[in-house]
Parts: structure tokens; C-alpha cells; sequence
């Protein structure tokens, strides 16, 4: 499954600062914006399965379990 996010883009002095609108929390930053848009991927992957595994704990154990896709 592929995921898009929005990356914006800023440069202040010499530096690249990445963050993403739809992930609070998610920015990154490089001495490039390629590096600045690799920081911010990781960031996002971090974010996004930390809020996977706190979201299932509790779940009880006969629960089910579907994956929904959007396109």
C-alpha cells in the first residue's frame, strides 16, 4: 500500500525545515532538501506506527481486525 503525505518546505539560513500538515508532529530538517525530506519520512514512519501500537493496546482479543483502504 502506498501512502501520500503533504511535504512543505522552508529555508532558513542554510538549512531545510520539512513538516507534514496531515502528521502533527512530523517535521524534519537537512543541510538539503533531499536530507530534509528523508528526515521527515522517517519522522512520519516513527509517528504513524507509534500511533498504531498505542491505538491496538486494550483492544480485546475478540475484536476483529480489517484493513480499509482508501484511494
Amino acid at each position: 500500500m502506498r501512502n501520500e503525505f503533504t511535504a512543505i518546505v522552508e529555508q532558513d539560513e542554510g538549512w531545510f525545515i520539512a513538516y507534514c500538515p496531515e502528521v502533527p508532529g512530523a517535521n524534519g530538517q537537512g543541510r538539503t532538501k533531499d536530507d530534509a525530506l528523508q528526515s521527515l519520512r522517517e519522522a512520519i514512519e516513527l509517528i504513524l506506527a507509534d500511533r498504531l501500537e498505542e491505538g491496538l493496546r486494550g483492544i480485546p482479543k475478540d475484536a476483529i481486525r480489517e484493513t480499509v483502504v482508501i484511494e
